[in-house]
């Protein structure tokens, strides 16, 4: 197994919470927050360019930065200021910092992380919330506390939409950071979606067993559809699913997602039955074969999407191709 890195880690506060505070926002004299806590944001494609705008909507300051120009020039032209590089935004940035990762996990998450530790000075504050295996985040938060830098790792579900009104947020790291940060996070997610859930690691592998519980939830939806369109009576499948989120013990953003899908195409005639896919469900089994849990239902999701990149038209792919396409903007096959 592997150490567990205590929440605490890289946590040495050189002055009081309230004074730390007062650094990242302004408080009249009746403590009511009126402005601002600044935040650089790095990582501007779907979902950091829905979340910067989420900020800015509650009154935050956002400074971005991606390594894409284009991206950048997106952003700067709903109004918010853009840097070119990482030394450029840690100098635009007041202490302590905040630095935001919305970067994909693996390679381009590691090299981030350690040009950030470059710039960052003791007790700024960085937080990683891509889809980071949490193996790795734990190592990402002993090499923050190396550098006294705090670590937040942020599991972030919502799809585009919800970053832009609305996240659900499982966040793990240095408690003291994201009480530090508590209400910019609180801006940003819908009601009752923002948990602090326990040290380094906690919200990304929490954020794994839900991607991993979603592959499932969106398996059995296509499968449902399929044996209902092949069924011996003509359903109209939107409006199958529209009576099922209204009441049913099936009701979800799952079948509204879907539901919305089929109304635009409904024999989804023109999308192909490949499902795009990512590491997270992997790893999901991974966990639950290193800890004796049996998870057949996530497993057969996992081979179901494998299955489909041989191409066979299959309704039930096309159904879970069209789902991700609506949560996430993800690109689904044409014909």
């Amino acid at each position: 197994m592997f150490d567990i890195v205590p929440e605490s880690i890289g946590s040495r506060p050189s002055q009081p919470r309230e004074l730390q505070r007062a650094s990242l926002r302004s408080i009249t004299a009746a403590g009511e927050r009126t402005q601002t806590m600044q935040i650089g944001l790095v990582g501007l494609g779907k979902m950091g360019y829905n979340l910067a705008l989420n900020l800015c909507d509650h009154n935050h300051e956002v400074i971005g930065f991606d390594l894409a120009e284009q991206a950048r020039a997106r952003l700067a032209d709903k109004g918010v200021d853009t840097v070119r590089s990482l030394t450029e935004l840690a100098a635009a940035l007041d202490a302590p910092r905040v630095m935001w990762l919305m970067v994909p996990p693996g390679d381009a998450t590691d090299a981030t992380i350690t040009k950030c530790l470059e710039v960052l000075e003791p007790e700024d504050i960085l937080i990683d919330a891509g889809n980071t295996n949490y193996r790795d985040t734990i190592d990402h938060a002993a090499a923050c506390a190396a550098h006294n830098v705090r670590f937040l790792d942020i599991g972030t579900s919502g799809g585009t939409s919800g970053a832009r009104q609305g996240a659900c947020l499982m966040i793990g790291g240095d408690r003291d950071a994201y009480e530090l940060i508590e209400d910019a996070l609180l801006d940003v997610t819908c009601e009752d979606g923002c948990a602090y859930v326990g040290p380094a690691g906690s919200g990304h592998f929490m954020k794994m067993v839900h991607n991993g519980v979603e592959y499932g939830m969106m398996q059995t939806i296509g499968e449902g559809l399929a044996i209902m369109r092949t069924a011996p009576f003509d359903y109209d499948l939107a409006a199958v699913c529209k009576n099922w989120n209204h009441g049913s013990v099936v009701r979800s953003w799952l079948m509204e997602l879907i539901e919305q899908q089929l109304i635009a195409e409904p024999d989804l005639a023109g999308i192909k039955g490949i499902i795009g896919t990512s590491d997270e469900a992997k790893w999901t089994m991974q966990a639950a074969l290193e800890q004796n849990v049996p998870a057949p239902v996530i497993a057969q999701s996992l081979f179901e999407r494998n299955s489909s990149q041989m191409g066979e038209e299959n309704f039930s792919h096309k159904v879970v191709a069209a789902l991700r396409k609506g949560f996430g903007g993800h690109a689904v096959v044409t014909k």
